[in-house]
């Protein structure tokens, strides 16, 4: 049994750029910032992907953060990608509301990239000691200690 995630992503089509499989059973969803939330909520609470893990990537011309999830019947692993162009204040709507396990790995994103996940229950620092300077996120590319 394969995941047709052109089928279960038809719903949300009107929210998304793009969705391609790069490989069986491996799909990338690419996704506009301001519609990152709602797709991230279908894929979880409606077409009931698990999710994984999120990843934060510093482009050098954007941000980009990635949320992984899994189809585990099939095996299917699909990624939405989002694209954050700005880089002085990166910030996108937080899926921790409904997905709480989301909670840690936003925040470390946060700490490590500065992109701050709008809505998110408790934004507090969870990696960088409370006196790490301000405005100085260590995996940023532009990053100098």
């Amino acid at each position: 049994m394969e995941l047709d995630l052109q089928i279960v992503a038809s719903p949300i089509n009107g929210m998304i750029t793009s969705v391609r499989a790069i490989r069986p059973r491996r799909w990338f969803i690419d996704c506009p910032a301001e519609n990152v939330a709602a797709v991230c909520r279908f894929l979880f609470d409606q077409a009931k992907l698990r999710f994984v893990i999120s990843t934060g990537i510093d482009a050098e011309d954007c941000f980009e953060v990635l949320h992984h999830f899994c189809h585990d019947p099939t095996g299917s692993f699909v990624t939405v990608k989002v694209s954050i162009p700005d880089r002085t204040s990166p910030q996108l709507d937080s899926i921790t509301p409904f997905i709480p396990a989301a909670e840690w790995i936003e925040r470390e994103i946060q700490d490590l990239f500065g992109i701050r996940f709008k809505g998110h229950p408790n934004p507090k620092r969870l990696i960088l000691a409370d006196d790490w300077p301000e405005g100085l996120y260590p995996l940023r590319k532009d990053y100098r200690p």
